[in-house]
């Protein structure tokens, strides 16, 4: 079966500097109310340079694998076309084949090659007129429930551990690999202004895949709550004081999202060496817009709030503060339907990270005031400056 292992992921060369290997065992003991400290190597050692944090996101990128979502597949061989608005992919690993016809709708405005929107299920944030939207049947690949079901487990097997998650990442990275194989020519997409999106489930998703390719040039969760924006170990305590939110627990006994690994640790969220600051922290410093709705308590808006807070200090550290916003308003079980006060927070992304318009303002932090959290019951790292 053509995976990587998890052991040998991040053995590359980084600036002249080999990375490691992950240990075949990790005995890790952190605190339920700390979050793991994202600068610090499994051995104890301090992230100090920007080479040493690549080398720190390959790990804890093999971490969240192992523990959470499940081994990402090493990369397949991919056979692209086009024709009208549909792409047509032929994936082909371990002796089978599937195939995805992702849809493209050009836009109306703006000059080829555009600028281009993955969107996980179908876009619920508002796309420029100038900006592509390619549409992805993301459970098709892997469905939410039951467990092995999708192409992905056509082609990797029906018993593969990884969770739905990684394989909706893995489905975009295809959809990318489709774009640089055809050109802007044939596509008239620009493969290196591609951004991603989903709500709810598919937030997760698109979170996900922003963080595990490094390709995605912006990456916009919306209202993905607990598995997404939010920190496990934030959510589990406010669930504890009776606030009715979605923790791991529960996730894992209802959806197919997660790796089997992961049931082991929902209950012991204490010897888990990450949490989702540090999911945030694989994309940075790419640009990284949360959207989120603090008027559902099932979505952990606290927790979502909390690690987007923890995350940023990653930024911060990499000399990219305007590079991480966060956007949060209450409005109640409109789910998934942005409301207008929300859209000027992702109209600027866009300006900015996609249509080039530098001199766009993304200082986004806008969290909803009547959250009130106290970091440093939560961290007790400091974040270096790298850069």
């Amino acid at each position: 079966m053509l995976f990587l292992t998890l052991s040998g992921l991040f053995a590359g060369i980084v600036a002249g500097q080999s990375c490691g290997t992950l240990p075949e065992t990790i005995n890790f003991t952190g605190h339920p109310l700390r979050l793991p400290d994202p600068f610090t190597f499994l051995n104890g050692s301090k992230v100090t340079s920007e080479a040493q944090w690549r080398c720190r996101r390959d790990e804890i990128s093999a971490i969240i694998q192992r523990y959470e979502l499940g081994p990402m597949p090493a990369t397949p061989e991919v056979k692209a076309s086009i024709s009208s608005n549909r792409l047509s992919i032929t994936v082909t690993a371990n002796g089978k084949t599937l195939t995805m016809s992702p849809t493209i709708r050009l836009p109306s405005s703006g000059q080829s090659p555009y600028p281009a929107l993955i969107a996980l299920g179908g876009a619920s944030i508002p796309v420029p007129n100038t900006v592509a939207l390619i549409s992805y049947n993301n459970e098709e690949i892997a469905a939410t429930d039951p467990r092995g079901v999708g192409k992905f487990f056509d082609l990797y097997g029906k018993s593969a551990t990884t969770g739905g998650l990684l394989a909706w990442g893995w489905g975009v990275s295809r959809i990318l690999d489709a774009l640089e194989q055809l050109g802007p020519e044939a596509t008239k997409i620009d493969a290196k202004r591609v951004a991603v999106t989903g709500c709810s489930r598919n937030g997760k998703g698109a979170m996900v895949a922003g963080a595990f390719d490094p390709r995605i040039r912006l990456t916009i969760p919306q209202e993905g709550g607990s598995g997404a924006m939010g920190c496990w170990r934030i959510v589990s305590d406010f669930k504890k004081n009776g606030t009715k939110t979605e923790d791991a627990a529960q996730i894992v006994n209802g959806d197919q999202w997660f790796a089997t690994e992961f049931s082991k640790y929902v209950n012991a969220l204490d010897k888990l060496p990450h949490d989702h600051h540090m999911l945030a922290a694989m994309i940075a410093p790419r640009p990284f817009l949360v959207i989120e709705n603090s008027g559902i308590d099932y979505l952990g808006p606290i927790s979502s709030y909390g690690c987007a807070t923890a995350a940023r200090m990653v930024y911060d550290s990499l000399g990219a503060p305007d590079a991480m916003g966060f956007s949060q308003a209450a409005h109640g079980s409109s789910h998934c339907q942005l409301p207008s006060s929300q859209n000027a927070d992702v109209a600027a992304y866009f300006d900015r990270f996609l249509l080039n318009k530098d001199a766009v303002d993304t200082k986004i932090w806008k969290p909803d005031s009547k959250l009130v959290l106290d970091m440093k019951r939560w961290v007790d790292w400091t974040a270096p400056k790298l850069v």
